[in-house]
């Protein structure tokens, strides 16, 4: 009997072992880091920098000898919801990606913030940026040289008229157009000035022309009524404040600069509302550290929102970006909905969703993409996107259309450059745009935008 016990806490003691070791591409190591710091069984704890280390696969047990530098810190899975709680599992998961297991709730008619999911073999998971691959990322050479064979069967789509324009700077920078043409807002009218949350409250719940002065600070999640134009003079924005767009229409967005959401919401969400225009903003929170859940998305468009455009803006130094879509599972209301513009905005440090799209449609154009570890442009769910004249530099899976879904989506890719990024089309779309634009060309988008977009630009 005291020998069987003996075994007993030998085995107890060994699986608490194993328990402990940080799995596969996992954080091991860094500045104020309080994680175990030993790797997994064929994986060795590898310095990036003072603040970051990484479990990577170990040279002498038959990996890649030479992988590419992984970027710090280590990609987060693009969950579904605001407020996922994810489960790290051992083993028995048969995904590509083992760490992360997602369970849908009973919940699912209530907001996406309040649902817990656990990854599991029959669900879609998002772990996919648990796992960073470095060596799948061609080099500069490899990108010149070479495409990966999707390009060339997603480039084969009929091309509608792209409105292209060999001429940078071609496009009008204060002109509304795409999915949100038609959108007023709050009209021309002076409107009201605020400097204070009190007065930004009032005047968003009566509407019409909202002029934010200097920067306003902890405000909250605030509500934005219908036929509102919310518009920064000067360099003015917000910091630990949100909007919240729910059944309403005809709303602008302008000339803000907004920096961290409030805990675990977004800078702007938008729910089953029309007519949106959102731009030259820059968003930004705290860059790709700490807790990827402390925030949730820059900016976010979800249960048949429809006819927005989001032009001019820069999106950097965050986690999860922009999504349009908030679950797999929502087809019934999303499908035929979501119509989405984003042109001339630039992507810079952010982990992924840039944006993610199910079931949608999002025509993104002139747009530049810099730094991006995790993924780039992700359709699934059967959403078509169509991603034109655009530059990718340093962005994994910078378009992907088979990256954690029940069902794949389509995409269109056509005119871009992608230095040291790689795509993965599996399925070639079909969008086709309903109306007229003018777009500036990828060899010099990036050069253009670090200047003239987000706020204080118009």
């Amino acid at each position: 009997m005291m020998n069987t016990k003996i075994a007993g806490a030998i085995l107890a003691f060994a699986a608490s072992t194993v328990v402990a070791q940080s799995g596969a591409y996992q954080q091991c190591g860094g500045n104020n880091f309080t994680g175990d710091t030993s790797c997994i069984s064929g994986y060795e704890c590898v310095e990036h920098n003072e603040w970051y280390s990484q479990c990577l696969a170990s040279t002498s047990t038959g990996g890649d000898s030479n992988p590419a530098p992984a970027p710090a810190p280590a990609p987060a899975p693009e969950e579904d919801c605001e407020g996922d709680v994810e489960e790290d599992v051992e083993e028995d998961v048969e995904e590509d990606v083992e760490e992360d297991v997602e369970e849908d709730t009973e919940n699912t008619e209530e907001d996406c913030e309040e649902d817990v999911e656990e990854d599991t073999e029959n669900t879609e998971e998002d772990a996919e940026e648990d796992i960073p691959e470095p060596s799948v990322i061609p080099t500069e050479s490899e990108a010149a040289t070479s495409a990966p064979a999707a390009t060339a069967t997603a480039s084969s789509a009929p091309a509608p008229d792209s409105g292209a324009s060999n001429e940078c700077g071609a496009a009008a920078v204060d002109e509304l157009v795409g999915y949100g043409d038609g959108t007023t807002g709050g009209g021309s009218g002076a409107g009201t000035t605020v400097t204070s949350c009190s007065e930004l409250e009032s005047a968003l719940e009566a509407g019409g022309v909202i002029n934010v002065e200097g920067t306003i600070t902890g405000c909250g999640s605030l509500r934005v009524s219908s036929d509102t134009s919310i518009i920064g003079v000067g360099s003015a924005g917000f910091v630990d404040t949100g909007f919240r767009m729910v059944d309403v229409t005809n709303v602008i967005v302008r000339n803000l600069e907004m920096h961290n959401p409030p805990e675990g919401e977004d800078l702007i969400d938008i729910e089953t509302s029309t007519y949106i225009w959102v731009d030259h903003c820059s968003f930004t929170s705290e860059g790709i550290v700490g807790d990827k859940d402390r925030f949730d998305g820059l900016l976010d468009m979800k249960r048949a929102s429809d006819f927005i455009t989001v032009s001019w803006c820069r999106f950097e130094d965050h986690w999860k970006a922009s999504l349009i879509g908030h679950s797999g599972s929502n087809g019934d209301q999303d499908s035929g909905t979501l119509h989405v513009t984003y042109h001339h905005n630039y992507w810079n440090n952010i982990n992924s969703r840039c944006p993610s799209v199910r079931f949608g449609t999002a025509h993104i154009y002139s747009s530049c993409y810099e730094n991006i570890p995790a993924s780039g442009v992700n359709s699934r769910e059967n959403a078509q996107v169509l991603v034109e004249h655009s530059a990718f530099n340093s962005v994994r899976r910078a378009i992907v259309t088979d990256l954690d879904a029940n069902e794949p989506g389509f995409a269109v890719e056509r005119d871009n450059i992608f230095n040291d990024s790689n795509i993965d089309i599996t399925q070639e779309g079909s969008l086709d745009v309903p109306y007229e634009y003018v777009s500036d060309p990828a060899d010099c988008i990036c050069d253009m935008l670090r200047t003239s977009a987000g706020a204080g630009s118009l």
